[in-house]
């Protein structure tokens, strides 16, 4: 069904199908009987996909990323698509109406967009009066924070708070946003000193869990290197990646915007294996960027990710797509012999180190049974030795003087 209504939207300027969409889910959506009906249809309830992260119940691992709500208007819409998490944003102080259009573009061919949004969305006091009306919600709400165009470098981590503020007591958790490209001097934000200011300030007014949403263009070094201060100041946890303005990762590509879709699973991927190798198992790792498939969620969450975010898989695959992760991700847990989600969560990297662990025993054990060997060689030529040192001094021994005396009594006999 849904093929056939893409094959309709598709035919509409990217953003203009985008608003379309979002009046259903805003308007019709939530009616009754339509919302029993999707939830008929693409809601998956099963325990086994539940988990409480910082306090926090999440139905199921996967959720919608920021961008595609961008003002709260589709909670309940989108609440009955089968989600485990919405996150709305990005959300700044003040009204903003965004960079110019056209700015949403599609690459079908490839699965992926191109955006340069800008920011747009009706700024944070007419988001929380939605808000206020809505929560809590069935689903965790997340709130993704960014900052305005207009204000300076020097007043953004005020800008960050006064937003911060207004949403408080209104989502579940919360991300700071310092990774889009489409904010001139956003990602100059992305480094130590700004970031440990941030997360200071946040721990200051609450103790709900606050994410960093990293860009995957920075060098790995430096990555690490916020993240880790991140981490030391409060942040509960890393979602990795924003899009990307690596423009060589999409044919055709605009020299503005970030892609995000198909042709960031691969950069996405790596950018999470590298966070995830340093972080595990030391903060929360959600995992956003080309996941499409029960196949790609299921990867990444072994790999570390508690959570995964969707967007561009929603745009080309529609709404069964939530529920098509959750079957496939149940079924992928069933053959590895999972009961539930939390067992399959960074198994990659236990399984590694368990074979890492078994590798250095056995060669531990090799060196231990090389010593063994070389020691009872050791002892078998010093016997050796000692037998052959024996020997030559037995030959050059005088004989018994008695058998001498008794050779010379013979002879004078004679």
């Amino acid at each position: 069904m849904y093929e056939n209504l893409k094959q309709v939207l598709f035919k509409l300027d990217a953003e203009k199908a985008h608003n379309i969409v979002e009046f259903f889910l805003r308007k019709v959506a939530p009616l009754p009987l339509v919302q029993d009906l999707l939830a008929w249809q693409f809601v998956k309830c099963d325990e086994r996909l539940a988990n409480t992260l910082d306090s926090v119940r999440f139905p199921n691992p996967v959720g919608v990323s920021a961008g595609f709500d961008k003002n709260a208007t589709m909670l309940k819409g989108l609440g009955a698509l089968g989600f485990g998490f919405i996150e709305v944003g990005t959300i700044t102080q003040a009204p903003q109406s965004g960079n110019p259009k056209p700015r949403l573009f599609r690459f079908p061919q490839e699965h992926s967009l191109q955006n340069m949004m800008g920011f747009n969305n009706n700024g944070v006091s007419k988001i929380a009066k939605r808000l206020q009306k809505l929560y809590p919600l069935c689903l965790p709400i997340g709130a993704n924070i960014g900052k305005n165009k207009i204000i300076a470098q020097s007043d953004s981590l005020q800008n960050y708070e006064n937003t911060l503020l207004e949403v408080l007591d209104l989502a579940d958790y919360f991300v700071f946003n310092v990774s889009s490209p489409n904010t001139p001097k956003l990602r100059d934000l992305q480094n130590k000193g700004f970031v440990a200011s941030l997360f200071k300030m946040a721990r200051k007014h609450t103790q709900k869990p606050i994410f960093l949403k990293i860009s995957p263009d920075m060098h790995t070094d430096d990555m690490l290197e916020v993240i880790e201060s991140a981490i030391k100041h409060g942040c509960s946890g890393i979602i990795a990646t924003n899009t990307s303005i690596d423009y060589s990762l999409l044919k055709g590509a605009k020299s503005e915007g970030g892609i995000s879709g198909e042709a960031l699973k691969e950069r996405s991927r790596e950018v999470f294996e590298s966070i995830a190798k340093e972080f595990f198992g030391k903060t929360l790792l959600i995992s956003s960027g080309g996941i499409d498939s029960a196949d790609e969620a299921y990867e990444r969450i072994k790999m570390g990710a508690c959570l995964v975010q969707i967007y561009t898989g929603l745009v080309y695959q529609g709404p069964s797509l939530p529920r098509r992760i959750n079957e496939g991700i149940l079924a992928r847990m069933q053959a590895d012999g999972f009961s539930h989600i939390s067992e399959a969560i960074g198994v990659s990297h236990t399984t590694k180190s368990h074979k890492n662990a078994k590798d250095s025993k056995s060669a531990k054990d090799k060196e231990q049974e090389i010593n063994i060997t070389e020691s009872a060689k050791a002892k078998s030529n010093a016997k050796a030795t000692s037998s052959v040192a024996k020997q030559s001094k037995d030959s050059t021994k005088p004989k018994s003087p008695t058998k001498r005396t008794r050779a010379s009594d013979d002879e004078t006999n004679a």
